[in-house]
């Protein structure tokens, strides 16, 4: 079963936001990792995630972890969206095609 977990988590600083990443891309099940600064929420996606095993782990490693939602997610209702496609421009080095669909502006080679 696909879900969508919701967790707000505290986080001050760009080094828990990486630490928030890290726990929740480690986890088992998890497809993708979003992280909504605004809000100071880490949505999390997979298969078969144990919610509250996670919020436990970023309760230990950051402090405050609640968990604002779970829902299930449907196999139809994925937005697909184009993803923006950036080449190297420099001829000394090999081809890199980075491929970005959230943030367009910041198009880097890495």
């Amino acid at each position: 079963m696909k879900q969508k977990i919701v967790m707000k988590v505290q986080m001050n600083c760009e080094k828990c936001r990486t630490k928030a990443m890290k726990i929740a891309a480690v986890t088992e099940g998890v497809i993708s990792v979003t992280i909504e600064r605004e809000k100071s929420l880490v949505v999390v996606v997979g298969d078969g995630v144990d919610s509250v095993s996670l919020a436990g782990s970023l309760r230990k490693k950051l402090g405050s972890a609640t968990i604002e939602s779970v829902q299930e997610v449907k196999a139809g209702s994925a937005e697909k969206k184009d993803p923006i496609i950036c080449y190297s421009q420099y001829p000394q080095y090999p081809m890199y095609a980075v491929v970005s669909d959230q943030y367009p502006s910041n198009c880097a080679i890495m």
